[in-house]
């Protein structure tokens, strides 16, 4: 077993070290390759670790699955079922082809490591969490191109204006998390997040076909940092030792996050080649005084019926006051955001010895979204559907590790209206390690 750890965390620190050399000799390089992350402060990433992803990434009445202690950031009023301590490290991929009329499908690929988490059993009714995960990712590169058609009384310019518009950056999350029971069926928890990060935007004007034009360029950066808090409830109803319904409640605050927007424009030549940058006069740097981004109310409300060690069954609902988004003081125009999420796991045999795929996790779930975002005056939908595996490896005396695999697979946005249709594959690898630690030993 320990050959097996030692082959997973070589593999997990050399991804990590590649994507920090990427990001460190590449400033473009992006996390998301979506025209839509352009909107509000970036596409929000869903809170859930793969094993609930795959499930259709429902969590806010769940804990521990199939009697696994399992991370649930969801929803911080499931830390309290931990009995043991918890490591979960992951990486993710996504696959995304972009569809608009008139023009070639466009297919990029994005490749991170995802999240790190830990969870400690504090009590035999309450546990810390803490870890770090992506809040917001913002990335998109597109071009549009039109007909200049200026001139009066002489013959009109007809030369193309190409508009560029490019996109990178994110917000990070750092948590720190603590739930606790109250009697046998009721458990509480918060998590408080430090978020941080940089969006950098940028819009470029280029005549390509007009000898010695001067190109225009606006670049656009926000510094975010700031506080957020996420709090939840559950409560158990009991149906026997292994038969349990859960009610689960979590929500978001509203916070306000600071932000410092610097503001660039700039002059510049094309080569011979068509290659730009060569630049000429920076027209205008200004660095704004700090300004406030206020976070929408985000209420989640689930439902999961679990039966121990063989099958659990669960949806959730999310409403996102997005419509209430405002940066320095101007609403951003989005709208409230509605989503279902529906899912479930089946274990033949959890401890079969016969079998080892008896003893795999079958993971299986659907999502529908009501995005935040409105463009063109189409409202943006989301639908996708989810499967995915949780593979056990053979346990050592304390210690229990399982790799969760899952697969989100869907479509977001329309072709009509002149819009863009994303079809996309996100996949997602996580190790699990459960283990007893800090625990007092007593001897006879």
């Amino acid at each position: 077993m320990i050959k097996y750890i030692r082959f997973i965390v070589l593999i997990l620190l050399t991804v990590t070290a590649f994507s920090v050399n990427a990001q460190t000799n590449n400033t473009t390089t992006a996390t998301t390759s979506s025209p839509y992350s352009r909107y509000g402060i970036g596409d929000i990433t869903p809170i859930a670790l793969p094993q609930n992803i795959a499930m259709g990434g429902i969590g806010v009445a769940t804990n521990n699955i199939a009697g696994f202690n399992t991370l649930n950031p969801l929803n911080p009023a499931s830390y309290s079922a931990l009995r043991l301590t918890v490591i979960d490290i992951g990486l993710s991929s996504s696959i995304n082809t972009l569809s608009k009329v008139g023009f070639n499908n466009q297919t990029n690929t994005t490749f991170k490591l995802n999240h790190i988490a830990f969870g400690i059993p504090v009590s035999k009714k309450s546990a810390l969490s803490f870890g770090l995960t992506p809040y917001s990712e913002l990335g998109y590169n597109y071009r549009q191109v039109l007909p200049n058609g200026f001139g009066t009384g002489l013959p009109a310019d007809t030369n193309a204006v190409n508009y560029l518009y490019s996109g990178n950056g994110g917000i990070t999350k750092l948590y720190l998390g603590y739930g606790f029971g109250i009697g046998k069926h009721l458990t509480l928890g918060a998590n408080v997040s430090y978020l941080f990060g940089n969006l950098q935007q940028t819009q470029s004007t280029e005549i390509p076909t007009l000898f010695a034009n001067l190109n225009s360029r606006i670049e656009e950066s926000n510094s975010i940092k700031g506080l957020n808090y996420d709090y939840g409830a559950q409560y158990t109803v009991d149906f026997s030792a292994r038969k349990h319904l859960v009610f689960g409640y979590s929500g978001a605050a509203n916070t306000k996050l600071t932000s410092q927007n610097s503001y660039v424009v700039s002059s510049y030549f094309s080569d011979a080649d068509g290659n730009p940058d060569i630049p000429t006069d920076s027209l205008v740097n200004r660095q704004d005084p700090k300004s406030k981004i206020q976070l929408p109310m985000i209420n989640r409300f689930g439902i999961s019926y679990q039966y121990d060690g063989k099958f659990l069954v669960g949806a959730d609902y999310t409403i996102g006051n997005w419509s209430k988004l405002t940066i320095a003081g101007v609403n951003k125009g989005l709208q409230d955001s509605k989503t279902l999420n529906i899912g479930g796991q089946y274990t033949p045999n959890i401890g079969s010895l016969s079998s080892y795929f008896a003893s795999v996790d079958y993971r299986l779930g659907a999502i529908f979204d009501q995005t935040y975002i409105v463009a063109n005056n189409t409202s943006i939908k989301r639908y996708a559907a989810t499967f995915g595996l949780g593979l056990p490896l053979r346990p050592s005396t304390s210690s229990f590790y399982k790799i969760n695999l899952a697969a989100e697979v869907g479509k977001r946005g329309t072709i009509a209206n002149g819009l863009v249709r994303e079809s996309y594959v996100n996949i997602h690898l996580s190790f699990t390690l459960n283990d007893k630690w800090f625990q007092k030993y007593k001897f006879d």
